[in-house]
């Protein structure tokens, strides 16, 4: 009896270390899973993994049952109250109405693919008969020039944040690093910082467009002046959050770890890399999530005003345009920048959590 009662406790002591194993990966996979806005999978796998039943449903109502049922109450008021709203375009469409545009749209640009893949086929037969023919110097290629789709317009955006955001980043962290270093820098900058930081975009625009149109001489296709304009008005908007956390984040970091530095003789610029930069990055990730944000929401206001392709332009022609549609696709685009503005803070939370060790939800 005692050799089949070691077996079993041998047993059980391996259940145990594989259930504890289990739920330490369970543990680690919640941070990725809350980054990706999946949290509600957590109590289901640990549901899998033998806890109780109970405390993880009420988990899972919490994570998953509650945002599904406020979606599902949204869009029945939506569905209910958006009748009654009578504009000049007609009524405001409701969920079904939007959704059909997103149909349509969806089927425009498969539609504009077909043409662009018969003129490149068409292109490539020509210049083929040319070729056999000896006639080389009549060849030529051509890039298709149709109307950019809805989708590419919210490709055009995403690339025109991302190089806005990429040249505040470029300035903020660089200038937040010397103001939290020197007391000196940051007294003289602060004013500066209060004064340009509540400034619109709107009021930085015809500023940006003049300075541009005077300085940017050469408009090249890979970056027209409509592109710079909206690009700069991003990065005035939105270096400022990224500065401000920068500079309190090195200007909070323990001194004696500093005069470690000094007393180790390191060089200034391995002072920042060794020092300074791994005990602000959490803050210096905040400024940049907010900095994000920010540009994310002023490049649809500068891309209506500079009729830089994109989402605030397609915005603007539609409520131009004035078609029984137009609404719809209006309400199409908004709820496309919502989710685009959720996804790309949802990328920065990813980084932080692979540079910082550490993430909040």
């Amino acid at each position: 009896m005692s050799v089949v009662s070691d077996i079993d406790s041998t047993a059980e002591a391996a259940r145990q270390r594989r259930t504890e194993r289990l739920f330490t990966w369970i543990g680690r996979a919640d941070t990725y899973l809350n980054m990706l806005a999946l949290g509600w999978v957590t109590p289901l796998l640990k549901i899998a993994a033998g806890d109780p039943v109970g405390h993880q449903m009420k988990e899972l109502g919490r994570g998953l049952g509650m945002p599904v049922l406020g979606i599902l109450l949204f869009l029945f008021v939506w569905a209910q109250t958006a009748p009654l709203v009578n504009t000049s375009l007609g009524a405001i469409p409701g969920p079904a109405g939007v959704w059909e545009q997103v149909e349509n749209l969806y089927a425009d640009h498969m539609r504009e693919r077909d043409k662009e893949a018969a003129f490149m086929e068409r292109q490539e037969q020509r210049n083929a008969k040319l070729a056999e023919q000896g006639r080389q110097d009549r060849i030529k290629w051509r890039d298709y020039t149709g109307a950019p789709t809805y989708l590419d317009q919210i490709w055009t955006s995403l690339v025109t944040v991302g190089f806005g955001f990429l040249l505040a980043t470029i300035v903020a962290v660089p200038l937040g690093i010397v103001c939290g270093l020197s007391r000196a820098v940051n007294a003289g900058v602060n004013p500066l910082i209060q004064i340009f930081k509540p400034v619109s975009p709107l009021a930085w625009l015809p500023l940006v467009t003049m300075v541009v149109s005077a300085v940017y001489t050469s408009n090249s296709d890979l970056f027209p002046k409509s592109f710079v304009v909206s690009a700069i008005t991003v990065m005035l908007c939105s270096l400022w959050p990224t500065l401000i956390n920068t500079a309190y984040g090195v200007a909070s970091i323990d001194k004696d770890l500093m005069n470690v530095g000094r007393v180790l003789q390191l060089s200034w610029s391995k002072q920042i890399m060794k020092l300074v930069l791994p005990s602000a990055m959490p803050l210096i990730f905040t400024g940049l999530r907010l900095s994000l944000g920010v540009g994310w929401m002023v490049l649809i206001a500068a891309e209506m005003l500079a009729q830089n392709p994109g989402l605030g332009k397609f915005v603007w022609d539609e409520f131009q345009n004035g078609s029984s549609s137009s609404l719809a696709r209006i309400l199409v685009a908004v709820f496309t920048i919502g989710i685009i503005g959720f996804l790309l803070d949802r990328v920065m939370l990813a980084l932080q959590t692979m540079f910082t060790h550490s993430a909040t939800r």
